[in-house]
Parts: C-alpha cells; structure tokens; sequence
C-alpha cells in the first residue's frame, strides 16, 4: 500500500502575485482621500526641505547678488579651505561641540526622570498643574527668557546677587563672566526643555501593562525596584531613539539662546558655528563663506546620526531608526 506523499507548506515556495496596474490603480481610488491629505506636508517638506538645496551650490560659488546663483563663477572648495585654516576655526568648533555635549549630558536626562516622577504622581489637581507649570517655559520665547534671566541675574537689582549680598558675597556678573557664563546657558536651556521633553517619556509609560506592577507588588518590589526593572526597560527604545536624533543635532549649540544671551565679552566660551554663520552671511555678507561651513556643520551632524545609530543597533537592537 502506497503512502501519500507529505509536502511541508514551508518546503513550497510562496509565489507573490505581481501587482498590475489595474489592481494598484484600485488602491489608489480607495486610498484616495488620504492621499490628498498627504499633499500638503509632502509639498511643505519639498518647499522647505529640498527647495533650499538648489542654493547649497553657493558653497563652490563666489556668490553676487546681481548675478544670481547660477551665473555667479565658482570657486571649488576656497570657502571650506578658508574655514579650516582660519584662526577662529578651532574656537568655535571646540565650543559649539562642548556646549552641544554639556547639553546633552545634564539635560538629556532631566526629562526622563521628570516624566518618571510624574508618572507616580495620583491622577487629580496637584499632577495636572505639575505638568502644566513644567511645560510653560516652552512656549516662552529666547527673546523672554534672556530678558528674564538678565533681569533675576543682574549685578545691580537681581534677586540672586540680592541673596548673594545678603550671605556677605559680592555680586556676580552671571552673563558677562566667562567663568559663569555656560552655567547659565546650560541652566536656562534645561529649565525651557525639560517639562516638554518630559512628554514623550510620559506617553510611552502610559503604554506599560499595569498588570507588571501589580506582579511586581505581589512578589515584594519597591517603588523604586519597580521603576528601575519595569518602566526604565520599557521607555528604553524611546530613549535609544531620542538619543540619536540628539546626537544628530550635536553641531547645533542653540543658535536663538545663545544669540539672545552672549556678548563680546564672552565671545571665548560662547561664539558657537551658528552665530559666526550670522555674523559672516548676514553681517559681512560673505553668503558662499556662510553657506559652506553649514554644509559642514550638516555634513558632521549627518555622519553622527549614522555612527550613533549603528552603535545602539549593535548593542541593543530595537530602538534604532533603521
């Protein structure tokens, strides 16, 4: 007697049938409104995204205005050549990146011990205006902030040298000390971002199974054993990824701070890429100049979110980008 023969369903090979036109023609009838919804981010992204990179040509230009981007001669990499060996250079390489990892390192991680501690908060009155007095700084402009931390810091009528006088100190020039200078732009910078960025953390702990606290309290746990071993390993993907885009933006040191706040007198610890972009491109008009060191600066921003990405996926896997 013959025995039939068995074939594994894995052993067959799956034949995907090929999408003809009618049938993808079919997809986009019925998709049709949320195409059209598309339209406009998609067109706002090409306008603003990748309308200006026809101008990035200005970077291998001696660009006039009179002549336009495209009749103006070019000059091959002069413009980059003048940066790297310009004086300045280093100065301002050296505090846009020590600025950008001061940033990084003290206020990365406000935000989520923020959101951690929140999120232990009993819903009612008292965890909703928390949230709300730590989210105003946000919406208040660097233009605001500067004049309200000029005023608090004066060395004439700010509360802080008030109290520093009253302990028998002298007064402090905060924003024209060299020495002080970064503490204040590190501080300011926290207290403006931190309740925003606290955000996200909260809606990825929202997402945690209640039931994994509620084992965890069974087997004895503590507040903090339970914070440490269920929702810190459950914002961790959150985390990975706000980490790259955070070290995608380690060349940008906050231009709308940092220009609102410094002076000459600080220029040695404060003079960032951005600001002598400004002061190059808008003030000397020299746009090709300008326009050549922010393409290095994206250049160096994009080679990090790529380095960054590979090392986290390497190391913990889902919470890469890519």
């Amino acid at each position: 007697m013959e025995h039939p023969v068995v074939v594994s369903q894995a052993t067959v090979p799956r034949v995907i049938p090929k999408r003809g036109f009618a049938s993808m023609w079919r997809e986009i009838k019925q998709g049709k409104y949320l195409l059209l919804m598309m339209l406009v981010p998609m067109g706002l992204v090409l306008v603003f995204n990748y309308g200006p990179m026809y101008g990035l040509q200005i970077a291998f230009k001696d660009y006039r205005i009179l002549d336009g981007i495209w009749a103006s001669p070019w000059v091959g990499f002069k413009h980059f050549q003048r940066f790297f060996t310009s004086p300045v250079t280093l100065r301002v390489l050296r505090n846009t990146i020590e600025i950008s990892m001061l940033r990084l390192i003290c206020g990365f991680p406000i935000p989520i011990v923020l959101a951690l501690m929140i999120n232990e908060m009993k819903d009612g009155v008292y965890k909703r205006v928390s949230q709300s007095i730590s989210y105003l700084p946000h919406f208040l402009s660097w233009v605001v902030i500067a004049a309200i931390f000029f005023f608090v810091l004066s060395p004439s009528n700010g509360i802080v040298n008030k109290i520093i006088e009253a302990l028998g100190g002298t007064p402090i020039y905060f924003m024209n000390d060299p020495k002080w200078f970064r503490v204040v732009l590190i501080g300011s910078s926290i207290w403006q971002s931190a309740g925003w960025g606290s955000i996200l953390y909260l809606a990825a702990l929202s997402s945690v199974d209640p039931s994994l606290h509620e084992a965890a309290m069974v087997d004895g746990a503590s507040r903090l054993q339970r914070i440490w071993y269920i929702n810190v390993p459950s914002i961790l993907p959150v985390i990975t990824i706000s980490l790259i885009l955070n070290m995608g933006g380690i060349m940008n040191a906050g231009f709308d701070q940092i220009f609102n706040m410094y002076s000459s007198r600080v220029y040695e610890v404060s003079d960032i890429i951005d600001t002598y972009v400004y002061r190059a491109g808008l003030v000397s008009m020299e746009y090709g100049f300008s326009t050549a060191v922010g393409l290095f600066k994206s250049l160096v921003g994009l080679i990090m979110v790529l380095t960054v990405n590979s090392i986290a996926r390497r190391v913990g896997g889902g919470g890469t980008l890519w």
